[in-house]
């Protein structure tokens, strides 16, 4: 439960730095970018591989590159949902999800060195 805690803050933070970081991605405050960072994560969860599915031979054919504008329509996405949170552009978009994945893959690898060297 506090992992879970933990990533949605963590989430929301990357979501802030993102904003703040970006010219064309806009966050009202801290609450909004906490949003939407939920709101990135369920659309992620629930959406995202229903998308993935069908876009399947088009990803095949481009080699995985579609994947990117996947994850750029599910930013968008979001930005839809979320009143604190305005993403002017696909290539906005495109930018700040290349950006929370690296964010968060940078979370993730220091959390897996932490459970090795726990061992």
């Amino acid at each position: 439960m506090i992992r879970l805690i933990l990533s949605v803050l963590l989430n929301g933070l990357f979501v802030y730095f993102g904003a703040w970081l970006l010219p064309g991605v806009a966050v009202v405050d801290y609450k909004s970018a906490l949003i939407a960072g939920i709101v990135l994560g369920l659309i992620n969860w629930l959406v995202k591989p229903i998308v993935s599915l069908i876009s399947l031979p088009i990803t095949f054919l481009t080699l995985g590159l579609f994947q990117l504008i996947i994850n750029a329509a599910m930013v968008l996405l979001a930005s839809e949902f979320v009143a604190g949170f305005q993403v002017d552009s696909i290539w906005w978009a495109l930018g700040f999800s290349l950006l929370l994945s690296i964010l968060n893959s940078v979370f993730g690898l220091t959390d897996k060195k932490q459970a090795r060297g726990a061992r």
